[in-house]
């Protein structure tokens, strides 16, 4: 029974995380990002760097609401929910950290990342997808919808269904 209690102790505490990360990475109030130039089939340093730039600026809690709606793969779709959870006390302090890009196709690349709650780690080694849309690099809807996901008890939004 306490080996139970245990096992669900460490798989309730990265749901946990990942709900608090969804609730920040959608708050902000400040920021930057790059317009990228046409996708290659390799990842040149270049456009390592403006995957990396626009993904922290995402999950920035620096970066106001309507950055993050252009810094998310459809993001207009979105912007409801980012704008509500724009006003998070807790929002200022999340930053995110990336730590590797693969170029999966010219259009699309996996993101490894880690979050921080001011200098605290909350999530390390994350898995994520950016999609290049509109000349510009974005963080995927699909991972954006898997932290909606998480921080909503397992069920995404309807926004949600037709996330890539």
């Amino acid at each position: 029974m306490r080996s139970h209690l245990l096992a669900r102790r460490i798989i309730s505490a990265p749901a946990f995380s990942l709900a608090v990360l969804a609730m920040l990475a959608a708050c902000g109030s400040s920021g930057t990002s790059s317009v990228s130039p046409p996708p290659s089939t390799h990842s040149s340093p270049s456009e390592t760097s403006l995957i990396t730039a626009n993904w922290e600026a995402f999950f920035s809690g620096k970066t106001a609401a309507a950055k993050k709606i252009t810094l998310l793969q459809n993001g207009q779709a979105y912007a409801a929910i980012i704008n509500a959870q724009s006003g998070s006390s807790m929002a200022s302090s999340a930053s995110a950290t990336v730590t590797k890009v693969t170029m999966t196709s010219p259009a699309q690349a996996t993101v490894t990342y880690n979050v921080l709650l001011g200098t605290t780690p909350a999530l390390t080694n994350q898995s994520g997808v950016a999609v290049y849309q509109n000349g510009t690099w974005k963080v995927g809807d699909a991972s954006f919808c898997g932290l909606l996901a998480l921080e909503n008890g397992g069920k995404a939004p309807s926004v949600c269904n037709s996330a890539g």
